[in-house]
């Protein structure tokens, strides 16, 4: 007699495995649906925090329900909330429905993305998302792309890929505004960096990179990579990338586009109009947990050499060779970034595209940019603020009149640990500034008008 087979290795029954599924779905709505009525951003006492989740390992069972519970209240409470409509610090993370069911269902059924062989499925939905945005950005149709955890690595895939196809080595040029990711990226491989100077608009200045290329060449150096941005974290600003595309082709380098946050915006036409030439582009990188309104993570690179990515990661040893693709149309994914094992990010994104269409998404991504806008128009309206930048990709930057030293970095900070909202504080053109990131689509004006008002209302100590 066949006995029948546990569905959980461990031992939970399937009663308990649903009733806990029901509990979770029930409380993620509740997250979504309440959360701003609690704090921004939540950081509780390390002691504290330890007490409530550490102690002796456990050596026998505890109550799944209590442990869950003690997830949501205390691990998971802890924690930015990137989602809430008054996180406006650093770039929220406002994620939907259909991406969280996404993510859920990859989870459950285990999905993984290495091999053709290994994720048949799972594989052709990355490269179908990978497809589907390249087309939307203007893309060459034989545009490759993978998927990973964010900017971080995906800017890392893309310099290493545009390492290789220069020949490898030589030098890398961005402007101060870059991401300070990228300039650990190229230490991490070894390559030199100029890092160069902005114009009045915060974009790399073009005469400083030409002085530097013509300078590099002339030492008998190889310059190799541009990056630009496209939507920078401190203000929103777009390189010139028309301009960078001509200088790259002239020198033979490959030209690298960094738009993380801010690429997502050329999706819809109000963005679009703020990032031209990104079609230009060797290579792009951008976070949909950012401004695709997906859960953490997932980080996008799109590469226009059709075949670099392969031609640099490519791996064929003896245990995986009865996983490899053996049709040219199929795609082994572990031979398009560093990673060998590795989750299928891609459904909930392919997910998200099918359940809403890219209608409403660019809906979405209009109302990110008009909240900026918004936000722009009400300091303006107040004499006690000055906008330093304005409104740009849902960014807008701004100053207290006559604010006394470190009082922006301390209003930041008092309205974060207020719980009503997050604001980051910052610098640009030498002087502290405040900044609002806005693509959070359940974000309201009202929203911004208090948090304004309650910054300056805040005494300081």
């Amino acid at each position: 007699m066949t006995q029948e087979r546990q569905a959980d290795t461990l031992g939970m029954s399937e009663e308990e495995f649903r009733k806990l599924g029901y509990w979770m779905v029930d409380r993620v709505i509740e997250h979504c649906k309440h959360s701003h009525q609690g704090p921004a951003i939540r950081a509780d006492k390390h002691s504290d925090l330890m007490k409530a989740l550490g102690g002796p390992v456990p050596e026998g069972p505890s109550d799944a329900l209590e442990s869950m519970k003690l997830l949501a209240d205390v691990a998971l409470a802890n924690q930015q909330h990137g989602d809430h409509p008054r996180y406006f610090a650093r770039v929220p993370g406002p994620s939907s429905f259909a991406g969280i069911l996404g993510d859920w269902i990859s989870t459950g059924f285990n999905g993984m993305a290495a091999s053709w062989g290994g994720g048949a499925g799972t594989t052709t939905a990355e490269v179908v998302v990978c497809q589907w945005l390249a087309e939307q950005f203007g893309f060459k149709s034989d545009t490759d792309g993978v998927l990973c955890s964010g900017g971080s690595i995906a800017n890392m895939i893309a310099l290493v890929t545009a390492r290789a196809e220069t020949g490898g080595g030589g030098i890398a040029y961005m402007s101060e505004q870059a991401h300070a990711s990228i300039e650990r990226d190229l230490k991490t491989i070894h390559m030199e960096l100029r890092i160069l100077p902005t114009d009045k608009d915060l974009q790399i200045s073009l005469p400083a990179l030409e002085e530097a290329i013509a300078k590099d060449k002339e030492a008998g150096l190889k310059p190799a990579i541009i990056i630009g941005s496209a939507g920078t974290t401190n203000s929103g600003a777009v390189d010139d990338l028309a301009a960078l595309s001509k200088i790259a082709r002239s020198e033979n380098m490959w030209l690298h586009v960094d738009g993380a946050y801010g690429a997502p915006a050329a999706l819809c036409n109000k963005g679009r109009a703020q990032i031209p030439g990104l079609h230009l582009v060797d290579s792009l990188v951008l976070d949909p947990h950012k401004w695709l309104f997906q859960p953490y993570d997932m980080g996008v690179v799109l590469v226009q050499r059709n075949g670099a990515l392969e031609r640099t990661f490519t791996m064929h040893p003896e245990y995986l060779k009865d996983i490899t693709g053996k049709e040219r149309e199929e795609v082994d994914m572990r031979d398009r970034s560093l990673e060998l094992s590795r989750r299928s990010r891609a459904l909930k994104l392919w997910l998200t595209m099918r359940v809403y269409g890219m209608k409403r998404i660019r809906e979405g991504l209009e109302r990110g940019i008009v909240l900026a806008e918004e936000a722009e128009k009400i300091l303006r309206a107040d004499p006690r603020w000055e906008v330093v930048t304005p409104a740009k990709l849902g960014i807008v930057t701004f100053a207290i009149k006559n604010a006394k030293e470190g009082e922006h970095a301390a209003r930041a900070d008092a309205i974060t640990q207020d719980g009503y909202a997050a604001l980051t504080s910052s610098s640009l053109f030498g002087r502290p500034i405040l900044r609002l990131c806005t693509i959070n689509p359940r974000t309201t004006v009202d929203d911004i008008r208090e948090t304004l008002n309650r910054t300056l209302a805040i005494e300081l100590r």
